[in-house]
């Protein structure tokens, strides 16, 4: 039996995600969910979620969380960490105030969150901890007394986030002809998400053009076709593009798209790129719609060879790395002196968001930070 590996003073995992639909009649409530307060009519929500019916009306995020959630368990038993783990999501089963008010059930009173996006942004960090509030704030309306509830720091550049990404694109490179290999430009992409969130993400001393959310990811980009040229003696191009815009078209929002950039590279002469969606954790349908599917078809069009790597997905590696970021954050909660594992330029990010971090348009309480209400 391997050694217990000390979580105290945790008593669970809380595995948070976006949740997706299940089946075509869950497709438009679920866009429902999503878009909440916007007064979205309900045919522009149909219109929408054509995206899902290609896909049989099934999001592959749920099973891909069911995979994750496999792993972790798997990791934790082979490493002797007896720590439960839990999941819920933001917009669909199993919802997050039911999975809270199962683990008060449970007699869970300190809980750890691991939340399926890697780098600070207002989408993808404060309004998990809003969420998290607004379900706190629900079980105590019920008269329940809810966990105290931290996050797990960004993992942007944990070597068990970065290192799945590098063999993903060098599998990709070989994939393609020999005869285009060695010229072939790597396309980085990520979530497009307004200019304005973009440079207000991170703690306010990072504000600025593009924030956090830009430099993380650039620091991400530049570790993997480091990494890419050392085994292979290649230096490939590389640019960190966008993709999945959804806003107004009169708001900015970062740039370029990655269609957009297929056709300047083409323009430009590339004789083949890899697309490397470094700003997701699982192939969920963004990944499988606006890459594979959308992508694809616009490379075809332009008679450019392209192909997509892996996302992280449920990687033994990746588990392992939340593991020691379990067992890391454990540590400090107790006093204890701890040397955090990152790789890049950057360091470790902070283990409680301060204040001013990724602010939100209209403050609403966010728990697990500087600023929460629930201590």
């Amino acid at each position: 039996m391997p050694d217990a590996l000390d979580a105290t003073p945790y008593d669970a995992l809380l595995l948070l995600s976006f949740g997706g639909p299940e089946g075509p009649d869950d497709v438009v409530p679920f866009l429902e969910n999503v878009t909440r307060g916007r007064g979205i009519p309900k045919e522009r929500l149909k219109e929408v979620g054509q995206h899902y019916f290609l896909f049989g009306g099934v999001s592959p995020i749920n099973d891909q969380n069911r995979a994750l959630l496999d792993a972790l368990r798997k990791d934790f038993a082979e490493h002797g960490l007896d720590l439960p783990v839990y999941w819920g999501n933001r917009n669909w089963a199993p919802y997050l105030t039911d999975t809270l008010r199962e683990m008060a059930a449970d007699g869970r009173r300190r809980v750890l969150v691991l939340t399926t996006s890697a780098y600070a942004s207002y989408s993808g960090c404060r309004q998990y901890r809003e969420n998290l509030a607004d379900a706190l704030a629900a079980l105590q309306a019920e008269g329940v007394e809810p966990p105290r509830i931290d996050k797990l720091r960004h993992y942007f550049n944990h070597p068990g986030f970065v290192d799945p990404m590098i063999d993903g694109v060098l599998r990709s490179l070989a994939d393609l002809p020999e005869d285009v290999r060695a010229g072939a430009h790597i396309a980085f992409t990520t979530h497009s998400v307004p200019t304005s969130a973009a440079d207000t993400s991170g703690p306010v001393e990072a504000h600025g053009e593009g924030g956090a959310y830009v430099e993380q990811h650039l620091d991400v980009a530049q570790l993997i076709a480091d990494a890419v040229r050392e085994r292979t003696g290649v230096a490939h191009p590389w640019r960190l593009v966008y993709q999945s815009r959804s806003g107004a078209p009169h708001i900015p929002w970062l740039e370029p798209d990655i269609c957009d950039h297929l056709e300047e590279l083409h323009g430009a002469g590339a004789p083949a790129v890899v697309m490397a969606p470094i700003g997701f954790v699982s192939d969920h349908m963004e990944v499988l719609y606006d890459l594979d599917t959308e992508a694809t078809a616009k490379a075809e069009e332009l008679g450019l060879p392209v192909r997509r790597s892996a996302t992280v997905g449920a990687d033994p590696r990746f588990a392992a790395a939340i593991r020691e970021l379990i067992t890391e954050r454990a540590a400090v909660e107790r006093g204890q002196e701890v040397t955090p594992c990152a790789l890049g330029a950057l360091g470790a990010s902070h283990d409680l968001c301060p204040v001013g971090c990724c602010p939100a348009r209209a403050p609403r309480p966010a728990a697990a930070g500087a600023d929460s209400p629930y201590a």
